[in-house]
């Protein structure tokens, strides 16, 4: 079992030991360290913080805990329930409110859980703020609010539908050529508030959908992140009722996939790149993504007369670079969707609605879309080192060796040559390099991918 402690929240495994799992112990610590880093750093006598949740058998244990931990700071609370990630983030600046909460645990399975926090633009904590709460929460200094100075919950249920009007009145949006098209599409939502989110707006749409595990009880019917190996049903669900298309979403509704109308996948990397063609056809720009997505963004932006960035893989260093670049929208390769016109957070109702425009002016099949695309492929490994290995010296050789090519360490490093790329991360808690690779075939990928192992190797062994 596992706890995780990081600057964008904590996550964990529900049950065990305090300190070693996500346990109720731990919940309000953490809870209780968020709302009084908020106190210390709001000149203001009454706060208020927006609390939603996916749909995890946990949690409603879960977010009892932590707004009754902010009720106990005395904090407001405004409780959306079931809700998405982003819905959260589009409620926070629109109740005023201080901070957000979002009880999720993204892609990972359900005995998962986790605390993700917020600023007061509905943005995730930057570095230096998300050290100073986990600080705060290793003193536990809290001091708690007096009997007649405690918080209070409202709950409100209306932030979905909301969101939805928001993502429809973009200027982008094209509501009424969508409707015209008649789009049929399929929708796995994977059990989790996806399965009320992208079906309602949908049908706000005037789209007719097709729901496969649409009910928000929990009990993730396959491997929640949407990659190909756990997609078999809603790609045989698209051939089978001749939709359009499908979508699958993870359980909080960040990342966005899509199914071709034959059932292949659309590729995850490729949700960013068709949404970007589209916005950059109306609006021309820059976009940015992070070092270990596709250079396909890259080439469409470049078609399009804009710049395209790369930043630290996170979606704050996503957020941060775009807001530098003025980028008009940017994203991750998991098939993140940023759109800063509503605002700067992965999206996938933004991503569904500039997709459904998109398609509807072309008048073209999804396959025939994909067809159209500079064709990507990545290989994504790993190397384990014994802990006596100096990891960044490594790096550092390797940096050193391709010092002719184009290369960036500001996220471990990355090289790029002239028809594929290598990026190599190091993990921040055991001695293991992720290796990222893309090239024009997956042959290419996993040759260079293999080809740097060894190269890697050969530095550790000289070591």
């Amino acid at each position: 079992m596992t706890l995780i402690k990081s600057i964008s929240g904590i996550r964990g495994t529900i049950g065990g030991q305090p300190s070693e799992n996500l346990t109720p112990i731990d919940a309000v610590k953490f809870a209780a360290s968020y709302g009084s880093w908020l106190k210390n750093s709001r000149d203001k006598k009454q706060l208020k913080v927006v609390v939603g949740r996916d749909a995890r058998i946990s949690g409603p244990m879960i977010q009892q805990l932590v707004m009754n931990t902010l009720v106990g700071l005395g904090i407001d609370v405004i409780d959306l329930d079931l809700s998405t990630t982003p819905t959260v983030e589009v409620a926070v600046p629109m109740e005023k409110a201080d901070g957000g909460i979002i009880l999720t645990a993204s892609h990972n399975p359900k005995q998962w859980n986790a605390l993700k926090l917020l600023n007061e633009k509905g943005e995730f904590l930057n570095s230096a703020e998300g050290a100073e709460i986990l600080e705060m929460a290793e003193k536990a200094d809290f001091d708690f609010a007096e009997v007649d100075d405690l918080g209070s919950i409202v709950k409100v249920d209306h932030y979905i539908d909301t969101h939805i009007e928001e993502v429809v009145m973009l200027p982008l949006v094209d509501a009424k050529k969508i409707a015209e098209a008649g789009f049929t599409v399929a929708v796995d939502g994977v059990n989790s508030t996806g399965g009320i989110a992208i079906p309602k707006l949908l049908k706000r749409l005037g789209v007719k959908v097709i729901e496969l595990y649409c009910e928000p009880t929990g009990h993730f019917p396959h491997n929640p992140e949407p990659l190909k190996e756990h997609l078999h049903e809603i790609s045989d669900l698209v051939q089978r009722e001749k939709a359009d298309f499908g979508i699958v979403v993870d359980p909080d509704v960040d990342r966005l996939a899509f199914i071709s109308e034959d059932g292949e996948m659309f590729g995850e990397e490729y949700t960013l790149v068709a949404c970007a063609d589209y916005v950059l056809s109306k609006t021309p720009g820059n976009t940015v993504s992070n070092l270990s997505s596709s250079r396909a963004l890259r080439d469409i932006t470049e078609k399009h007369g804009g710049k395209y960035e790369a930043s630290a893989v996170g979606e704050v260093n996503v957020v941060e670079l775009m807001k530098k670049n003025d980028a008009v929208i940017g994203g991750e390769g998991n098939g993140g969707i940023i759109y800063p016109e509503l605002h700067y957070g992965r999206d996938s109702l933004v991503g569904v609605a500039l997709f459904l425009s998109f398609l509807a002016e072309k008048q073209m099949k999804v396959s025939e879309l994909r067809k159209s695309y500079p064709s990507y492929f990545m290989s994504k490994n790993k190397i384990e080192l014994t802990p006596e290995l100096d990891v960044d010296e490594i790096l550092r050789q390797v940096e050193q060796k391709y010092s002719g090519e184009e290369v960036s360490t500001i996220d471990g490093v990355k090289i790029d040559f002239p028809n594929h790329w290598v990026h190599l991360r190091k993990s921040n808690t055991e001695p293991i390099i992720r290796i990222y690779t893309e090239a024009g075939s997956q042959e290419k990928a996993d040759e260079v991918a293999q080809k740097m192992i060894g190269e890697i190797k050969e530095i550790a062994s000289l070591s």
